[in-house]
Parts: C-alpha cells; sequence; structure tokens
C-alpha cells in the first residue's frame, strides 16, 4: 500500500505541473481568441456557415507583428511621442496608460534587475518578518521629511510576487539576504514551499 502511494505522489508531481502549465496556456490562448475570433467567426458562421478555431488567436499575433513593423519601420522617433501625447490627452487615460506601458516595459526588458537585493523587513509588525524585494532607494522628498535613508521595498503575495505592499523602509532596519531575485521570486511563488539553495 505504501508503495502505491509512492507512485502515486510521484505521478502527481509529474503530471499536476504539466496540467496546471497547459490549462494556463489553454485560458489565455482562450482569451486571445475571443477578443477577435468572436467577432470574425460570428461572420464567417453567418456567411459561410463555419468557423475556424484559434482564427482570433492568430489574428491578434499578426495584429502585433504588423504594429510592430509600423512602430519600428515606419514611425519616426519624433512621430510616435507625438501620437501618445495626442493619446494621453483623452479622458482617463492618463491615469491608465502610463503605469500599464511601464509594468509591460518591464515584463519584456532584458534587464530583470529591477529586484535590486532580497530582503527581510519586520512587517506588517515587530516581531513578524517578511521577505520582500529592494526595488529602489534615493526618494528625497521622503527622506527629507523622515529624516531617515530609506529603500524602496516591495512585498510580494503568494502566488504573485508582483504584487502586494510597497513600503518604504528605514535602510538601517533592513536585512540583505545573500540570495538572488529569481530565489526570492521562487520562494514566495511556493509559499515558502520551495526553501532557497
Amino acid at each position: 500500500m505504501s508503495k502505491l502511494k509512492q507512485y502515486f505522489i510521484a505521478g502527481l508531481l509529474t503530471i499536476l505541473p504539466i496540467f496546471l502549465t497547459l490549462y494556463l496556456l489553454f485560458i489565455v490562448f482562450r482569451l486571445i481568441d475571443n477578443i477577435i475570433g468572436r467577432i470574425i467567426n460570428s461572420y464567417l458562421k453567418a456567411e459561410f456557415g463555419f468557423s475556424i478555431p484559434g482564427l482570433g488567436f492568430i489574428m491578434a499575433i499578426l495584429i502585433i507583428l504588423l504594429t510592430g513593423f509600423v512602430v519600428s519601420r515606419l514611425l519616426s522617433k519624433k512621430m510616435l511621442p507625438l501620437i501618445e501625447s495626442w493619446f494621453l490627452k483623452l479622458p482617463g487615460v492618463r491615469q491608465v496608460y502610463p503605469p500599464i506601458k511601464q509594468i509591460i516595459g518591464f515584463i519584456f526588458s532584458n534587464d530583470k534587475n529591477v529586484f535590486k537585493k532580497v530582503v527581510l523587513v519586520e512587517y506588517p509588525s515587530k516581531g513578524i518578518w517578511s521577505v520582500g524585494f529592494m526595488t529602489n532607494d534615493g526618494f528625497r522628498e521622503a527622506q527629507e521629511l523622515t529624516g531617515q535613508e530609506l529603500v524602496h521595498v516591495l512585498i510580494g503575495s503568494t502566488p504573485s510576487p508582483w504584487s502586494g505592499f510597497f513600503v518604504l523602509v528605514p535602510k538601517s532596519a533592513v536585512k540583505f539576504l545573500q540570495m538572488s531575485a529569481e530565489e526570492g521570486i521562487k520562494l514566495i511563488v511556493s509559499g515558502g514551499i520551495l526553501k532557497p539553495s
């Protein structure tokens, strides 16, 4: 019986990550496919009596490639900021567009050093330690008001280390860990199950 249990757990540990990865990829595929595919496929169904699964996904990829080509080859470096400044004048866009652009830029950037160090901070109260990422330092106005050297710390939440709490902590109260940012991300994503080597 113990052997069967061992085989079951070994099989589960092998199959579950593969299944969840494929399931998440399927959800993303369906989401992208539904955004454009619903319009095109409803037209095809009405006019020709058939629909093509995945057509919306293919169209989304083609639109992204075409936009990338136009931005890289046809629009000058002066023209793109003009279009962007016009777009920012639309109501409500200025509050939403810049942060989304920065986050997407970070996700697709080759420079992942935004998480400079993995740190320990006493948060949410004294005696309770949280793992976080030092993202920056030198917020002058906050340092002048507090009279302390502060560092920016993002305390990530499980399973997404990119969401959580942003806190300013005195540098003297921060304990710097030796682990890499990648190890810190794995630690937070796993809820502490995967310990750093």
